[in-house]
């Protein structure tokens, strides 16, 4: 199935009292471009996750958003410095006894000292973190995969329809060919006798000429050609791999044909109809840069 370059998705997951919320952006490129944007304190994991959208993705500019929310999470604990605690209240009762003052020192009292108490955030399981926030990165895939697989089948009606067109005006080529060789032949032979003045005039020249003619433009091997690589798009639009780079070439290919055409055609009809061709070809061309 095609698929387009172009796609959203997003996720959310709760673990414990960390939220988890997992954005996913694209759009066209000519490879793979993956970027996370994620925490500072938690970059290490931008490999891992780049890793696992690579696994899904094969071309495009991706932007993979990741935000944690904390703020109800129960990691944080309170830890005493006994060390300076004790200095206190060894400095503290020196000083109540060298200067005859009174009163016991409380807890209160004590904590009102810096650095007496400190609030730590718990030492994180690193690895568990990491694969939830891959869990629910691997959420946001399925979403973002399914929205690039339903524009994919827009892409793909789209290019098979110009296919029908083209297919339609390598007809009419086929069909004005052959004409324009009897109106070659024609103006040979009035051009002859208005030249000679005369009514006998060579008709085995004139059918060498217009032979001469005939082999020129015949556009025969360019429109079988055609229909060859017509054939081959609509083979690779049931793909289940990624085509968009074969798709581009091939396109190269029918450019080539409808070019060749043109400088063979001899009349303005050929010529607009080569137009309107072209004109086809290049919509499927930039279709194709949609394309996974």
């Amino acid at each position: 199935m095609i698929k387009s370059m172009t796609g959203y998705g997003g996720a959310k997951g709760t673990f414990g009292k960390l939220e988890i919320s997992v954005e996913i952006k694209s759009v066209n490129n000519r490879y793979l471009d993956c970027s996370v944007k994620i925490p500072r304190v938690y970059i290490a994991f931008e490999e891992p996750l780049k890793s696992l959208v690579s696994k899904n993705i094969s071309r495009g500019k991706v932007d993979v958003f990741v935000s944690l929310d904390s703020s109800n999470a129960d990691d944080v604990e309170i830890k005493l410095n006994r060390t300076l605690a004790e200095s206190y209240i060894t400095t503290l009762r020196e000083m109540a006894e060298e200067y005859g003052l009174t009163g016991d020192i409380s807890a209160i009292e004590l904590t009102r000292f810096s650095d007496v108490l400190r609030a730590e955030k718990k030492e994180a399981d690193t690895d568990r973190l990491c694969a939830d926030i891959a869990s629910v990165l691997e959420e946001a895939l399925l979403g973002f995969e399914q929205m690039r697989i339903r524009e994919g089948e827009k892409l793909r009606d789209d290019i098979a329809s110009r296919l029908v067109a083209i297919e339609k005006l390598s007809a009419m080529v086929e069909e004005i060919s052959p004409r324009s060789v009897l109106e070659y032949k024609k103006k040979l032979e009035t051009r002859m006798l208005e030249t000679l003045q005369s009514t006998n005039i060579d008709e085995a020249r004139i059918l060498t000429e217009a032979a001469v003619f005939a082999d020129r433009v015949a556009i025969n091997e360019e429109t079988v050609r055609l229909g060859s690589h017509i054939a081959q798009l609509r083979d690779m639009l049931n793909s289940t791999e990624p085509i968009g780079r074969k798709i581009d070439f091939l396109v190269q290919e029918f450019n080539r044909e409808a070019n060749t055409i043109g400088s063979k055609g001899n009349d303005a009809e050929m010529s607009r109809v080569v137009v309107d061709m072209k004109a086809e070809i290049e919509k499927i061309r930039e279709q194709a840069q949609n394309i996974e």
